[in-house]
């Protein structure tokens, strides 16, 4: 378990050097992929995964289950891939990012919608939790866009003062964890929370220097990520 929690960093750095890659203005410009594409894919997904699962004889709820389980993609897998063949800023990488970061928002409903489909909880206050869970996810999102807006390039500024590769670079990693930190207990993607750092970053004059600081962190965990992947199967199964 232990393992599997340090290779998840690897996935949360790899988020943040693609986000030093994008800027604000890109990713509003994205709305359209990621609330159009995204949710279309995920509904379209959720409803063909499901309806197999029925018509092989699921109740309703498991088959709800399996759709939304299989409408997920791994954001891991996908980024990486695009990032060793240089198409991450493609027409189809950017529509696949766009699908990915909606699926990375959506897992807060699934996580409160799936226990109660098992009688976790009641029907009827689904409402209640989905708003609480969005308010909460937005006050996390807010906070980070603001930080990174004000307090980014200043503290950079009195960091790179201090002429410290050592400092620069663990001011960098303390940021990023922060903002994954943040997400997870909204009950978002740690992913997300790097993504956004990265982005944030990305709006400053030393994003090329935090790239060169954060490339060694990215390769050894994200090589270990996949690793725990492996280690993860069971081949009885």
């Amino acid at each position: 378990a232990g393992t599997r929690t340090l290779a998840e960093f690897g996935l949360v750095f790899l988020m943040f050097t693609i986000g030093l890659e994008f800027s604000l203005p890109q990713l509003f410009a994205m709305k359209r992929t990621v609330l159009g594409l995204g949710g279309m894919q995920v509904v379209l997904s959720c409803l063909a995964f499901g309806g197999i699962a029925w018509l092989l004889g699921m109740t309703v709820a498991g088959a709800m289950v399996v759709g939304g389980v299989l409408a997920l993609s791994s954001t891991a897998v996908v980024m990486k891939l695009l990032a060793d063949q240089l198409e991450q800023h493609s027409r189809h990488g950017r529509a696949a990012f766009g699908v990915l970061l909606f699926q990375d928002l959506v897992v807060v409903p699934f996580l409160i919608f799936i226990p109660m489909l098992a009688g976790d909880g009641q029907m009827q206050s689904l409402p209640a939790a989905l708003g609480w869970a969005l308010v909460k996810s937005a006050a996390v999102l807010v906070v980070i866009f603001l930080v990174g807006r004000v307090w980014l390039r200043p503290l950079f500024h009195e960091v790179a003062m201090a002429r410290s590769r050592e400092f620069f670079g663990m001011t960098v990693l303390l940021i990023t964890l922060a903002s994954a930190w943040l997400t997870d207990a909204a009950g978002l993607s740690m992913a997300l929370g790097g993504f956004l750092a990265g982005l944030m970053i990305g709006e400053t004059e030393y994003r090329h220097q935090v790239e060169s600081d954060i490339l060694p962190f990215r390769d050894v965990l994200l090589g270990l990520f996949f690793v725990t992947i492996g280690m993860s199967l069971d081949l009885d199964v």
